[in-house]
């Protein structure tokens, strides 16, 4: 009864413990994610917090230039959550994965507060060049499922990257982008107001081509 005792409160005072280090990540969780239900469930099932989690030990052994161990971190955390985050990278408060598997974060990239993934988001390179050559990520943006950000790129704060897009050059505040390679898409001439949401995301070709249409039509109907 005694050992038993011992275990249980072990258990709570380490559920504490990663409650009070990684709060911020914690609360992005039941922020962002509606089936987030409780705090015991969050912390025990969430891939996407377990991997911040490694990461940000990995990372913290990193700064001292450890060899080997925080690399071996990280590909502890690809192997249980499917997610891969450079020990090298640089991430701050708030970061939420959502679902995450398949998710790729490069050495050099740099990301501010808030932001967003989905599952199958790549923040990679575009080649074999040394030195700075993944993307920095502004604060609050969102980024959509299979989305692939590459090279030593800005995404603006603010920003929406739909699901699936290629975005190779950098991304002015404020913008929803979407399609391959990635384009602005507006609505009204405003920025999409989205939050979350990827269904109501425009398709700048396809609406240039609707209003190609109707533009033949008007002219059809005038003959």
């Amino acid at each position: 009864m005694g050992i038993l005792l011992i275990i249980i409160a072990g258990i709570v005072l380490i559920f504490t413990a990663i409650g009070i280090i990684f709060r911020d990540e914690v609360r992005a969780v039941f922020d962002r994610d509606p089936a987030a239900s409780n705090y015991i469930e969050v912390l025990l099932t969430y891939a996407g917090l377990h991997a911040i989690i490694l990461y940000r030990i990995a990372h913290f052994l990193y700064g001292f230039k450890i060899p080997l161990i925080p690399r071996i971190i990280s590909q502890a955390a690809r192997f249980f959550t499917g997610i891969e985050i450079h020990p090298g990278a640089v991430i701050g408060k708030g970061f939420f994965i959502d679902h995450g598997m398949g998710v790729v974060i490069g050495q050099t990239t740099v990301i501010k507060d808030n932001v967003t993934l989905f599952q199958g988001v790549t923040l990679g390179g575009t080649g074999k060049e040394k030195g700075k050559r993944h993307p920095d990520i502004e604060d609050n943006v969102v980024i959509g499922t299979g989305a692939k950000v590459l090279g030593n790129i800005t995404l603006g704060a603010n920003s929406y990257i739909g699901a699936n897009a290629v975005v190779i050059k950098d991304v002015p505040e404020n913008s929803t982008i979407v399609g391959v390679p990635g384009r602005v898409t507006k609505q009204a001439g405003k920025k999409i107001d989205i939050a979350l949401d990827h269904v109501h995301v425009l398709d700048p070709i396809k609406q240039s081509m609707e209003a190609l249409e109707k533009r033949i039509h008007d002219l059809e109907e005038r003959k």
